[in-house]
């Protein structure tokens, strides 16, 4: 499975990119380098990043930072401008131009003509949200930024991983937002206004402010999206991919936890489980699916919660039973005929126990209940 062929890689590249055990410090991604040093002599002839003046938004800010973390832009000028012969000049123009040529290092997604989307560049993706400045950038050069930041190359088996995971828990969403793409069909019950596209958008001037002038907050802009992009992509590298080796490891076990091949234990708790407990199911065609996972919580106690449906939904393949909802301690045990009960949450998802037999007979009992 290629995910077993991560699983050595992903720890080489955690202990020689993200942290020295002998030194005992974390050593953060490669970052670009900061705009606001005073320029070298050889930037006389730097590269140019165009993109539009005026009011910004998010994506063109993702855009021009994504840029500068390669080397062929580490230390290019961004120039802000409509005028077509100042653009016609640039290196790369993203997000104005109202041309999309990649062979020429045009981004622009505002033409009537342009309706291009991560599955129609590359019909393997299954995302057909239309494509921002941000999205093609991302597109185009993502595999490059990523190996980038983590200080390995592209060939480097973790980066198509970790690109799907950046485009659609990061990206599309900016995408979206910039074409005024609804997140969802019917009468909304309440407004989202702290996404990072909102919160670069409250970097410009106000209507009222007698400064008008953008060029500062723009730069802002820039620092706020990149650095959001790039704490989202450590956590993906150095907590979420990992938690791929447990979750693996724990379903090839299944059947020494339980007969039932319906009850995994993780080795360590707090690790995001879900998404990737959905996706080996599906590589490897499992005969039952997993019903519940048991695992330590930071006080050393343990915990068996129920398996949702799916990931972005709160119903359960198997919820715990109706009787144990709500109750708590002694009168858990009383109920249910397993010492050290904890809890049972009123809805059924989670329980908790004393102990680790003791919340796999929960389990144990939930299933045949």
């Amino acid at each position: 499975m290629v995910w077993r062929a991560l699983q050595s890689r992903t720890v080489h590249l955690l202990c020689r990119a993200s942290f020295s055990i002998t030194a005992g410090r974390f050593t953060p991604l490669l970052m670009p380098e900061d705009p606001k040093r005073p320029r070298r002599e050889e930037r006389l002839m730097a590269p140019r990043i165009g993109t539009h003046n005026g009011t910004f938004h998010c994506d063109e800010a993702l855009a021009c930072y994504l840029l500068r973390t390669l080397e062929p832009y580490r230390e290019a000028e961004i120039v802000r401008t409509r005028d077509p012969q100042i653009l016609a000049q640039c290196d790369v123009v993203v997000d104005v131009g109202g041309e999309y040529d990649p062979s020429r290092n045009r981004y622009d997604h505002h033409q009537r003509s342009f309706c291009e989307t991560m599955n129609s560049l590359y019909p393997d993706k299954p995302w057909v949200t239309k494509l921002s400045s941000a999205g093609l950038v991302y597109a185009h050069f993502g595999a490059q930024i990523l190996a980038t930041l983590l200080g390995t190359d592209e060939e480097d088996p973790i980066i198509p991983i970790l690109y799907d995971k950046m485009y659609e828990n990061f990206v599309e969403e900016i995408d979206a937002i910039d074409n005024g793409i609804s997140q969802f069909d019917g009468e909304q019950r309440y407004n989202i206004t702290t996404t990072l596209s909102s919160r670069v958008g409250h970097l410009n001037p106000r209507w009222n402010e007698l400064d008008q002038d953008t060029e500062i907050g723009f730069r802002k802009a820039m620092d706020l999206a990149g650095t959001e992009f790039v704490s989202r992509l450590d956590f993906y590298h150095r907590s979420w991919l990992p938690a791929r080796a447990l979750v693996e490891e724990a379903i090839r076990q299944r059947f020494q936890v339980d007969d039932s091949g319906e009850v995994v234990v993780l080795a360590q708790g707090g690790c995001p489980w879900k998404e990737h407990l959905f996706q080996v199911e599906k590589e490897t065609s499992l005969d039952k699916q997993i019903k519940y996972v048991i695992y330590s919580d930071q006080s050393g106690k343990w915990r068996v919660q129920c398996v949702p449906t799916g990931p972005s939904t709160f119903q359960n393949r198997l919820s715990l039973p109706e009787d144990w909802r709500g109750l708590r301690a002694d009168d858990l045990s009383s109920v249910s005929g397993i010492p050290g009960c904890i809890f049972v949450h009123a809805s059924g998802f989670i329980g908790g126990n004393e102990t680790q037999e003791g919340a796999l007979e929960m389990a144990r009992k939930a299933l045949t209940s």
